[in-house]
């Protein structure tokens, strides 16, 4: 909060998108004035673009352009070859290219109009859609303008090129991540109600996706590396990144492929467990709900981050020079305190996941632990958020905070990439240690789940809980493993639909851009957003089938099946967990336990 609080009083975001004149005023809203400057703290509420006076000669310096720039309200479509030409514009567009100070009907007649107004002639310009810049039209000119923005591009720190690329494609961003949300509703439907058509069918999607994404990230690889036109340093990072992206989607898309082959077997089980954890979510419709409340927790917590760093970026100081223009002094230490607003994006946003599988797992044992099916118990929802609000934040911040950890060396890992891309062994270094720390991610979420619902079962802490979890699962591991694994494998392939086929419209999206846009962290942000929506959605249906799981697990150890200690597992469930395992090989007498007759001759009856 405090990042953010000195970010949005030191920063002014409007100037990177807006754009701004030489006088620290920014285009398209009304500004306050600027001590020291006669012609700052105008109102430019109808002059949206940046017009520069000189620009066929424009020079650069310590990251300034030297001409004096004007916010105008239009850019001149035709050339401009003479004062009165100026004038004319003026009086006909409304849209004044001479210094503000300047009065319209001095144009011709004020000895000073050379230097307030443009120099002549006035090339024809258009408004570029990055930072409303008028661009000359004139081959000349428009060579010379392009060269100073390379230049200035190219000087640009890696942090401004990149807050620059995600300003530029910012409504991309918010189009991909509606279309990740429109994925992910539909897979919810989907696997609520249409199961065994949709299992074969995603599958099939999910094939053709990571062979297409693949291929398309090779293809523009290749497209970027061999244009002799790439000067800009963005253009060079995005062939950097592609590589990267490319060599990691052709790792995933052949792993996946292998394990789709060897789990193809398993398909009919993961229809009936998708029946089972439907019966279960229609017993408490409430739960199909939960994503859209985390959803919308999460735009807001998104749109308040990226307006935090787009004030980080332009956080400084106005200060006056000794022509009346304003020169805006960036603070140091800025781009530590960005990767600091950085991890609590990724903290932040794995907590409040967090909080939602909490809620789940609450709901869903409350109700597993309910003697009478055909009545559960009332609002299992609303007591399982009083009951997380009142005693266990403390366990969802733990739990995603040890994902964070494991989160920040993949990102270390991509930028180290940059550093080692020539090396092939450093690639393929690369290559094994971040498929690595993703299998330990996953492997941590899993745990952390069956946490959250050992906390709910017993009301204990991150840790005592972990620990119980750890145990039951290891005690149990030859059941609960064979069951759960293609059901969490099917849920992840979802996630990787919405994954693949939201991060090849923004590939088609940003590659329109490719000249001034460091599109590839915009691209990463949109596959990061498109996960957590997906992620958010389908972990509904992942809590629920672990959250059932679990409680099965203890359900049978601290019960028998006697008429003292019923268990409380319906004859569905008990039917599909012994048909599932035994399919396992190598089961031992103790796993099967619970299936067969007990020591005393006693049938094990479940309580229904």
């Amino acid at each position: 909060m405090f990042i953010g609080g000195y970010a949005v009083v030191a920063g002014a975001a409007e100037r990177l998108v807006l754009g701004y004149d030489s006088f620290g005023n920014i285009c398209g809203r009304k500004n306050t004035p600027v001590e020291g400057a006669n012609l700052s703290g105008l109102d430019m509420t109808n002059k949206k673009y940046v017009f520069f006076l000189n620009s066929c000669s424009l020079e650069i310096q310590s990251l300034k352009i030297s001409s004096v720039s004007l916010c105008v309200s239009s850019c001149p479509q035709e050339q401009l070859n003479s004062l009165e030409d100026l004038q004319s514009f003026a009086r006909n567009n409304g849209s004044f290219l001479c210094v503000y100070n300047l009065n319209v009907s001095s144009y011709t007649r004020n000895p000073k109009a050379a230097q307030l107004c443009p120099t002549l002639p006035v090339p024809p310009s258009k408004s570029f859609p990055l930072f409303n810049r008028c661009v000359p039209q004139h081959p000349e000119c428009y060579s010379k303008y392009t060269s100073v923005l390379i230049s200035m591009v190219n000087e640009m720190d890696v942090f401004h090129r990149i807050l620059s690329g995600i300003l530029a494609g910012r409504d991309t961003v918010i189009g991909l991540s509606v279309l990740a949300l429109a994925f992910s509703l539909g897979l919810v439907l989907a696997f609520r109600f249409i199961q065994p058509l949709l299992i074969h069918t995603l599958i099939a999607l999910v094939v053709f996706g990571l062979l297409f994404v693949s291929g398309v990230l090779w293809w523009l690889y290749y497209d970027y590396r061999n244009d002799p036109s790439t000067e800009l340093e963005t253009e060079k990072e995005n062939v950097k990144f592609l590589l990267g992206y490319a060599i990691f989607s052709t790792i995933v898309t052949v792993v996946l492929l292998s394990l789709i082959v060897v789990l193809r077997k398993r398909i009919p089980f993961a229809v009936q467990l998708f029946r089972i954890v439907g019966k279960i979510i229609g017993r408490i419709p409430f739960l199909l709900f939960q994503p859209f409340w985390t959803f919308l927790i999460l735009i807001v917590f998104w749109v308040f981050w990226v307006a935090v760093l787009l004030s980080l970026g332009t956080a400084g100081t106005a200060q006056s020079t000794s022509g009346g223009q304003v020169e805006y002094r960036a603070l140091s230490g800025i781009c530590y305190m960005a990767w600091y607003h950085f991890v609590g994006l990724i903290w932040t946003s794995e907590f409040i996941l967090a909080c939602q599988q909490m809620v789940i797992a609450g709901a869903v044992v409350t109700c597993y632990f309910n003697r009478n099916k055909n009545s559960p118990p009332p609002h299992p929802v609303l007591s399982s958020i009083s009951v997380l609000f009142c005693y266990h934040l403390g366990t969802a911040i733990k739990g995603s905070f040890l994902i964070t950890i494991l989160r920040i060396p993949r990102i270390v890992l991509l930028y180290l990439y940059n550093i080692l891309n020539q090396k092939k062994n450093a690639k393929c270094l690369y290559s094994c240690c971040f498929c690595c720390v993703c299998c330990q991610e996953r492997c941590l979420r899993y745990f952390n789940q069956h946490a959250y619902t050992t906390t709910a079962i017993n009301g204990t802490n991150f840790c005592t809980s972990a620990k119980d979890a750890v145990c039951i699962l290891e005690r149990n591991s030859a059941k609960l493993a064979s069951i759960s694994c293609f059901g969490d494998f099917l849920l992840f392939l979802g996630k990787v639909f919405v994954v693949c086929f939201t991060v090849f419209g923004g590939l088609m999206a940003f590659n329109y851009h490719r000249e001034l846009q460091a599109w590839v962290v915009p691209l990463l942000l949109v596959g990061f957003f498109a996960y957590l929506m997906s992620h958010s959605f389908l972990s509904v249906f992942e809590v629920t089938a672990d959250a059932m799981f679990l409680c099965f697990a203890i359900d049978m150890e601290t019960n028998d099946g006697t008429a003292e200690k019923p268990y409380f597992v319906d004859q569905e469930l008990l039917t599909f967990v012994s048909q599932s395992n035994k399919l396992t090989e190598g089961q031992k007498h103790r796993s099967t336990r619970p299936f067969q007759d007990n020591e005393d001759g006693t049938e094990l009856q479940p309580m229904t």
